[in-house]
């Protein structure tokens, strides 16, 4: 009798969870016809005094056994999913994502392709300290085939009595340096007012892990024609990591670049934690093409080359590598830098694996 009496109860509950939700989604409809009419009047979506007018009501009628705060924190959760219902559709699938362009992204610069058939190296010296040092890098990489020539023009830094780069001055090196040796030029840009200019000089403009949202920076690059590289925030997850590109392309600019640098964790011995299951999540979910930074995210020379052949391993559409012609005297991250042999050897590790290949990229010097 008991166990009837149970089941005959648990039918009860059933039948009263089939009429919530019938009337839910009954109002979820009607919340999407309002949205509508809101939009074409021009209407805010969000209405606070009226979403406080529903819970006074429903408070003032709640007889129990919920208790006022029960009911307020129940119905403002179907307020908030009603209140999603109303945005139009077209909007919740993002531009970056595979859901909006199933095919990969490649952008072409100079005849090197990222995100194409071939990975790619990114290397060059943290900051342009002069001509002469950035000469060396490039000489190399035209011996070795390298195409791609990152140098830190404007470097934000932790303390601000450190070196923060030459500026203009640095990019007019990259440039000059660029055209000399047919190299796509990569460096960072800190402020807006700095965009247009930058675009003058360099092929490539990067948006550091520490700008990663500053918003107008996002912006401002998405309305300039110039690929973007778009580091990952030292402590972003990977939504807001997705949520700054689609910064860029909302503004127009779809040549966007995502790179995993490392985040900042509870672990000290690497300057970073680098995630390397961060690439193909980014690479499932969105159709941009994403880099490996192996000096940032480890801080240490010897973990380089095995955290290279990890991203390549993963599936990354290249690596990025700091080299100075002489690391020891280098005005920044001096410790983390190859040094050229070093470099050579790096890049003749990676060939070697077979995870690497580039037919444009010589064996040895």
């Amino acid at each position: 009798m008991a166990h009837d009496q149970i089941e005959t109860m648990r039918k009860q509950i059933d039948e009263i969870n089939l009429q919530i939700l019938e009337l839910i989604n009954k109002r979820a409809t009607l919340v999407q016809e309002l949205g509508k009419e809101k939009e074409k009047q021009g209407s805010n979506r969000f209405d606070p005094e009226r979403e406080r007018q529903m819970l006074n009501l429903l408070v003032e009628n709640n007889k129990g056994p919920f208790n006022d705060n029960a009911i307020r924190h129940l119905f403002k959760q179907i307020f908030q999913v009603s209140l999603d219902l109303q945005d139009d559709d077209k909007k919740k699938v993002l531009l970056v994502s595979r859901k909006k362009k199933a095919e990969d992204t490649v952008i072409t610069v100079k005849g090197v392709e990222f995100g194409g058939k071939n990975p790619i190296l990114i290397a060059g010296p943290c900051s342009v300290e002069s001509y002469e040092q950035v000469r060396a890098v490039a000489e190399n990489h035209a011996k070795r085939g390298l195409r791609t020539l990152r140098g830190g023009a404007y470097k934000p830094r932790t303390s601000p009595y450190d070196f923060q780069g030459l500026g203009e001055e640095g990019l007019q090196i990259l440039k000059r340096i660029g055209d000399e040796f047919n190299l796509v030029t990569i460096s960072e840009i800190v402020t807006p007012a700095d965009l247009e200019m930058a675009t003058k000089y360099i092929d490539v403009i990067q948006i550091g892990a520490r700008n990663m949202q500053n918003f107008e920076l996002l912006k401002a690059a998405g309305r300039v024609n110039k690929p973007i590289l778009l580091k990952r925030g030292l402590s972003a997850t990977i939504e807001e990591f997705i949520y700054a590109a689609e910064y860029i392309l909302s503004e127009g600019n779809s040549q966007v670049m995502l790179c995993e640098r490392g985040i900042r964790t509870y672990e000290k011995a690497t300057r970073n934690t680098l995630d390397i299951s961060a690439v193909p999540l980014l690479k499932q979910e969105t159709h941009l093409p994403v880099f490996v930074d192996v000096t940032h995210s480890t801080g240490r020379r010897d973990l380089l080359l095995p955290c290279a052949k990890a991203g390549f391993a993963v599936g990354s559409d290249g690596i990025m590598v700091e080299v100075h012609p002489d690391p020891d005297v280098a005005l920044s991250d001096a410790k983390q830098q190859l040094n050229i042999p070093q470099f050579n050897e790096f890049v003749d590790e990676l060939l070697a694996s077979g995870l690497y290949k580039d037919e444009n990229v010589a064996t040895r010097v």
